[in-house]
């Protein structure tokens, strides 16, 4: 695991502030991490943190949410049923770039002379800016001030302003303003991902080699510019636009062109000292399957109207008002720890930038920050995401499921491909069909339907949103329920018990086993679910429960075969170790030696063949940890304490998804100092690039990770089945914790201290009772009535982590654990080999 027990962060280049991340000086070597680091975006359109001068770059990109490029996938032995179809996000043509000349000399970052310099991500104005002091070969002193943002206001929106002073001395200048498509048919093209020859990193883009985007339109209306593509295999088209305007008091001329991939806007300006140039660049992007790109140029003429009437600085109040609202809603407070404060909201402004103008697409394990994951939705965005959005943003978190529904009959085929009634989602996906060539880390992953159907049914308890599940997305819980109770099967020879076989759990060192803990306990609770749905929708709203019956042909007999189901499945336990097994022969492998295994050679996916790691008990990420959080209500205390013991020694953190887990269930069992540490792992991990691949892209679930590591973790929060409960543990030397939380309508404050915990009421009906448990106690929240509950010592505090010797596995005579001797060096494998095994 990735500790990051001290400050992480160079703070003579990253100072603290708590609303803002501050850089005060450029640097070449992390220019990919901070590129991520200082993206802007808005959930359907991102825009990388590059330099506007637009020359040196780790990865110069721009992300429109869902667009992408299908290839065909190529397996090296078929088999019935294997992926068939890639999906990878596509680098749309970059609009930031304004390249700028003083005396025909190009500003050019990494080679200039900087007098001075900072960049600022402000998260209450959601805007990035940047002042640079500039002095060119010829000893003038040049002022540049940027300002830069993705409108969360107006989705296909973009604002780039652009000033330009001469400090002590007249010059001729020359700005170029451009929108370049960097893929000319001629050079090797990655999906915006530079990688050195010869490495291997099956988390990154796959890459192509033939032109994607074909030109399709081209038109230029004085300062006006639109280029618009198809796409060509996936055929989804692409058009940008961008309007120009100036102000300054000083001579200038105006030119352009436009070609089928650069379209530049120059101004000529005779510059004096003292008399600044502004540059204002509005850009508009839009994307569609199956309108062509003419009209889609159309849409981008009308957001550009409608962002030149607005004007640049209504659109940046407009900004600055969402976000006020976004932050009474979403802000998590630490007192007193101001950098994990600016560290704490920067992830949560992360969120937003991923989230909240989906409307009604996914969340990509990236979001639009970079190419990473290839653009896909994973399962990480109902189970790490979705809360967030749940109890802060619940218009969104509908939106994101209403994704998942339109998905629903590729996810019906699939089933059948698989020989299953029901429905199965995809294990990674744009378009709705699988997209992972390697099905034993991929497509066995069942665990999703469950994932997605878990979702729902928070969503509904969070907001009472009983009529979402009535108007269709009932459908996801029948169809995922069918496709459990197809899966799975009785040992009536034995026992009438309920198995599920076959599969791979969240854990993808360990892949198609049998009754896989995870996967078991979110089936169940996935069925019992289905079966109270239908029961409640045909006592509640009968037409609605009528409408289900023609529609899918739900019986009594099958409802009531799932309700068997989850009653009867199958929960390992290991009666004399006194654990859970993450599936049914986990305990019988050899222990990895994951002490003496050297940092050099994590993740151990990267220098180990797969048939090697799944020999050994060693997790990527938490497994039975996480199914103790989600189901936890079906866990004792002393099986969570049991689990957490034997499974945290084992666990490499690999994924950025494990850390607050961990996080989360520590806190729970009383190791409060390990808790702290895995939360600063999990806060840190793009910002100190703690897995060094930052610069693919934000960790998205992780920064919901860290909303719940707060929230649900120090805060103690859970909601299983519409019962709202805390139990707080706050970190030694936190002196109060406040977050928000939006249930049934009511925005209810939470502030917690060592000794008390306080509950108001914000915003909502002033007649709504707010049901709520404090350690067993009930409480009922009401607006303008405040309640304050008194805290004393809870549990007991563990010192250190859990060791080795918590592992109660396979010993030798001597009574040592048997531990595997792994090797430090790898052998050499082929690389399009490895790819498709891990993709």
């Amino acid at each position: 695991m990735r500790f990051a027990d001290t400050d992480p962060l160079n703070r003579t280049v990253f100072p603290v502030d708590e609303w803002a991340l501050v850089e005060t000086g450029f640097g070449v070597d992390d220019m990919g991490r901070t590129e991520t680091l200082f993206a802007v975006g808005n959930g359907y359109l991102g825009l990388r943190g590059n330099v506007e001068e637009g020359r040196d770059g780790h990865m110069h990109g721009t992300f429109v949410n869902g667009f992408h490029e299908t290839w065909p996938i190529r397996h090296a032995e078929e088999a019935f049923g294997f992926a068939r179809v890639g999906q990878t996000i596509v680098n749309a043509p970059d609009a930031k770039i304004i390249r700028l000349y003083v005396d025909d000399e190009p500003l050019v970052i990494t080679e200039a002379e900087i007098m001075s310099y900072e960049r600022r991500l402000d998260f209450r104005l959601g805007a990035l800016s940047r002042r640079i002091e500039w002095r060119t070969p010829s000893g003038k002193r040049v002022l540049i001030t940027s300002r830069r943002m993705v409108s969360f206001t107006d989705r296909h929106l973009g604002v780039i302003d652009y000033e330009v002073e001469l400090l002590d001395a007249d010059a001729a200048v020359t700005i170029s303003s451009q929108i370049l498509n960097r893929q000319d048919g001629r050079d090797e093209y990655r999906s915006g991902v530079t990688e050195a020859p010869g490495s291997f990193d099956p988390r990154k883009a796959e890459m192509f080699t033939e032109r994607v985007l074909q030109p399709r339109v081209q038109r230029r209306d004085g300062g006006r510019y639109m280029l618009g593509y198809q796409t060509t295999n996936s055929k989804m088209a692409i058009s940008v636009g961008a309007l120009h305007s100036i102000e300054t008091a000083n001579e200038f001329t105006e030119t352009g062109s436009i070609g089928d991939d650069l379209a530049k806007h120059i101004y000529r300006v005779r510059a004096q000292k003292g008399v600044p140039i502004r540059i204002t660049k509005l850009i508009s992007y839009h994307t569609a399957r199956k309108v062509p790109a003419r009209e889609l140029v159309d849409r981008c003429d009308r957001t550009l109207d409608r962002g030149e009437e607005v004007g640049v600085g209504e659109l940046f109040a407009q900004q600055r008002a969402w976000l006020d609202d976004f932050w009474a809603r979403s802000d998590v407070e630490i007192d007193g720890q101001p950098e994990l404060q600016q560290a704490t909201r920067w992830n949560l402004f992360q969120l937003a930038q991923a989230t909240a103008r989906t409307d009604g697409g996914g969340v990509a394990a990236k979001g639009v920050s970079g190419s990473g994951y290839g653009g896909h939705y994973f399962w990480d965005s109902e189970i790490y995401v979705m809360p967030y959005l749940s109890y802060t943003a619940p218009i969104v978190a509908r939106n994101v499921l209403r994704f998942r529904q339109r998905m629903l009959d590729a996810a019906r085929a699939r089933a059948l491909e698989l020989n299953q009634r029901g429905a199965l989602f995809p294990w990674r996906t744009i378009n709705g069909l699988e997209s992972s060539a390697y099905y034993a880390a991929g497509t066995a992953q069942y665990h999703i339907d469950a994932d997605i159907a878990f979702a729902l049914c928070q969503y509904v308890a969070a907001t009472g949103d009983a009529d979402f599940l009535a108007r269709g997305a009932i459908d996801i819980l029948v169809e995922t329920a069918r496709m459990w109770e197809d899966l799975g099967f009785w040992r009536t020879n034995t026992d009438d018990v309920f198995h599920i076989h076959g599969v791979t759990g969240p854990d993808e060192y360990t892949t198609v086993v049998n009754d896989n803990l995870y996967t078991n306990v979110m089936a169940r609770a996935n069925l019992a679910a289905a079966a109270a749905a239908v029961d409640n929708l045909q006592v509640h709203d009968p037409e609605s429960h009528k409408r289900l019956i023609e529609r899918l042909g739900v019986t009594p007999a099958e409802v009531a075969s799932w309700r068997r189901a989850a009653a009867h499945m199958h929960i390992p336990f290991d009666d004399k170790l006194g654990v859970h097994p993450q599936d049914a022969a986990f305990l019988e492998k050899e222990l990895w030696d994951l002490e003496h295994t050297p940092e050099s050679h994590l993740p151990l996916l990267l220098h180990y063949h797969p048939l090697v790691i799944y020999r050994f008990q060693v997790l990527k990420q938490a497994d039975v940890v996480l199914a103790l959080y989600l189901q936890g209500d079906r866990f004792s205390t002393e099986e969570k304490l049991a689990d957490f013991e034997y499974y945290d020694p084992l666990t490499t953190g690999d994924s950025t998804l494990s850390a607050v887990v961990q996080s989360i269930i520590a806190s729970e069992v009383g190791y409060h100092e390990l808790a702290l540490r895995y939360f600063r792992s999990a806060l840190f991990v793009d910002l100190a690039d703690l897995h060094h691949n930052a610069a693919d892209g934000v960790h998205v679930a992780s920064t919901g990770g860290v909303w719940a590591g707060l929230v649900s973790g120090f805060g103690g929060f859970r909601d299983h089945n519409g019962r709202f409960t805390f139990d707080p543990r706050l970190p030694d030397g936190w002196n109060r914790l406040t977050f928000r939380l939006t249930i049934r309508g009511s925005r209810v404050r939470v502030d917690l201290t060592p000794d008390a915990i306080r509950f108001e009421v914000e915003v909502g009906d002033a007649e709504a009772v707010v049901p709520l448990e404090v350690r067993g106690e009930p409480v009922l929240i009401t607006a303008g009535a405040p309640v304050s509950v008194p805290l004393d010592g809870h549990g007991a505090r563990r010192v250190g982590a859990p060791t080795m010797q918590n592992v109660r596995g396979a010993r030798r005579a001597d009574g040592t654990l048997l531990t595997a001797s792994i090797p430090t060096l790898s052998l050499d494998v082929d690389e399009e080999e490895a790819a498709a095994v891990f993709d």
